[in-house]
Parts: structure tokens; sequence; C-alpha cells
């Protein structure tokens, strides 16, 4: 299998996710396609080649199987171009959920979109701060609309 094409399909396929929950209108059937045909396709890819790789289906992957318990074992995970192709999509996948969640729930705290894009964009290209700064922000805009936290 070609993974530079594999690694590109993945990124082309969340960045048109991405693109989507930052600049268009945030219609429920949108939400719905970035959570399904997005985050979902990702999780999809994502299984298929951790189960190919586990199985031997797919070859070219670390020898013995994971190792997830040292930093030697998970070097060897990556090792190799479907062990970052993998693992990639996996940040994708689990990026784009969180960033669908932040907008949702910045929708439901009236939080400005100029406001979200920088943090869904931080949390497009360093998940946990983006994740971070908009659990900074959310607290107060929960507080004020009385809203469960």
């Amino acid at each position: 299998m070609d993974w530079n094409s594999a690694f590109g399909a993945v990124n082309l396929l969340a960045m048109i996710a991405w693109g989507a929950l930052i600049l268009l209108p945030r219609w429920p059937a949108l939400l719905s396609a970035i959570l399904y045909l997005g985050v979902g396709l990702l999780c999809l890819l994502y299984a298929g080649g951790l189960l190919g790789v586990l199985s031997g289906l797919i070859t070219g992957g670390s020898q013995g199987g994971a190792d997830f318990t040292s930093i030697a074992g998970v070097r060897a995970i990556f090792s190799s171009d479907v062990g970052v192709v993998i693992g990639w999509t996996h940040y994708l996948a689990f990026d784009l959920f969180v960033g669908l969640w932040i907008a949702r729930d910045a929708d439901a705290k009236s939080i400005s979109r100029l406001i979200q894009a920088p943090i869904l964009l931080a949390t497009l290209m360093a998940g946990p701060l983006g994740l971070f700064v908009w659990l900074i922000v959310r607290e107060p805009a929960a507080r004020k609309s009385g809203r469960p936290r």
C-alpha cells in the first residue's frame, strides 16, 4: 500500500471537516456529517489499520505487536510508515471530535465564532492546548448562562 497516499487522504478528510466546522454555518445536518463522515470515517480507517497490523494482514508495522508500556515500544510503533499513518489518523479523529464538541458547546453558550475560531485552530494544530484554552474560556460562560457545566 502507498502509505504517503493514505496519509494524504486522511489529512484531506480531516481538513475538509475542520474547514466546514470553522467556516460554514452550523446546520444540524452539517454537524452530523462532520461527526459521522469526518470523525466516524477517521475512526473506521484507524480501526481497520490497527486491526490489520495487529492481525498481520497489513505488513510493515513493528514486529511482535504493539508495546505501549515503554518509550522504546511506542517508538517502534511509529518507526514505520504504516505506524505513523495509523497513529496520525488516531490524532486526527480525536482532535476533530474534541473540536466538534467545543463548537457545539460554544454555540450553546453563545460564544462568538470569532472567539471560537482561534480555539478551534489551536485544537486542530495542538489538540490538548486548544482544549485547555476552551476549558478556561467556557467556565465563565457556563456560570453566566446558569447551564450545567
